[in-house]
């Protein structure tokens, strides 16, 4: 069984980030990705500097590419069982097909879960013109007619939607099912975000693209763009059954350079930090990989000492 410097277990922008530092670093690096990434429905992403309206795909390519180019390995599966072996520190990883890896420390960047609202033609659109994030999208579908559905996600859509009126004078709020109280309702009001009452039925659709809003009594209001609040579930299986600290909200917990309580095992981009956008999860991985790259530079170093001949002179 081949022993790694680290297993980098998803291959989006945390982790092609971080496998890039690392064989930079000369670490012998793999990356294992399922090759699902979160935004494969978008047709461009936005806010990468120097990358904006590039496809998604085009973008885990040139960085599969370029991370290849440094020596990092990186293979297509799915990781199902992760690992300390406790005769010598390092980890084993599992993935589906049977094939079991070495490594002295884990780096997990397997992002997360956008549980969206069960509304007919809300998945169908998904990506296309049912967004979630006004920093990723908001520029581009500016002063259109926008929907903001509530929902499940209470606070996050009533943010959503006095956000997303920085983009466009007319937004209408779909409470769906949120009973706002009177300053919630004053402070949209106020916003000149027009406030519909009443279940929403479906999102309306025409050539393939969103054209309206329908109510279950019938109702229907044209809108050429929906901002949704979805339910952010973290894919963070492997973390947790490692015995990761949880914090209070859910969510496995890290320190400022991505480390959790285990020893050798890092976290980075969406499945510690929901509001994380390509960017953002892009500098998380690299951050981490740094401070992997010194934990495993300490173990070096006390490896070579302890196989010296020669004692340490401590003065």
């Amino acid at each position: 069984m081949n022993t790694y410097d680290a297993v980098v277990i998803g291959g989006s922008a945390a982790g092609l980030s971080a496998a890039t530092v690392l064989a930079r670093a000369l670490r012998t690096v793999v990356v294992i990705d399922a090759q699902q990434p979160r935004n494969s429905p978008a047709a461009h992403l936005h806010g990468y500097l120097s990358r904006d309206g590039m496809t998604p795909k085009a973008l885990l390519a040139a960085g599969r590419d370029e991370a290849v180019s440094f020596g990092a390995e990186i293979t297509q599966g799915r990781v199902t069982h992760l690992d300390r072996a406790t005769e010598n520190g390092n980890f084993t990883v599992e993935t589906e097909d049977g094939t079991t890896i070495g490594t002295r420390t884990v780096l997990v960047a397997t992002g997360l879960r956008d549980e969206l609202p069960d509304i007919a033609g809300v998945r169908e659109q998904w990506g296309i013109d049912v967004l979630h994030c006004p920093y990723c999208h908001g520029y581009e579908v500016r002063n259109t007619a926008i929907a903001v559905l509530g929902g499940e996600n209470r606070p996050f859509t009533l943010h959503q939607a006095q956000l997303i009126r920085q983009w466009s004078s007319d937004v209408i709020f779909f409470p769906n099912g949120i009973v706002l109280d009177g300053a919630e309702r004053e402070q949209l009001t106020a916003r000149g975000i027009r406030v519909i009452d009443g279940d929403v039925a479906q999102v309306i659709t025409q050539n393939g693209r969103v054209s309206g809003i329908e109510l279950t009594d019938g109702r229907t209001e044209g809108r050429d763009t929906i901002f949704v609040g979805p339910r952010f579930t973290p894919n963070d299986k492997l973390l947790k059954g490692l015995g990761c600290t949880v914090r209070e909200t859910g969510w496995v917990g890290v320190d400022p350079a991505g480390g959790t309580s285990v020893p050798g095992v890092w976290a980075a981009g969406n499945v510690v930090d929901s509001p994380a956008q390509l960017i953002t999860a892009a500098g998380a991985g690299s951050t981490a990989a740094i401070a992997l790259n010194h934990y495993l530079l300490a173990q070096d170093i006390k490896r070579a000492v302890a196989a010296s001949n020669t004692p340490v002179d401590s003065k």
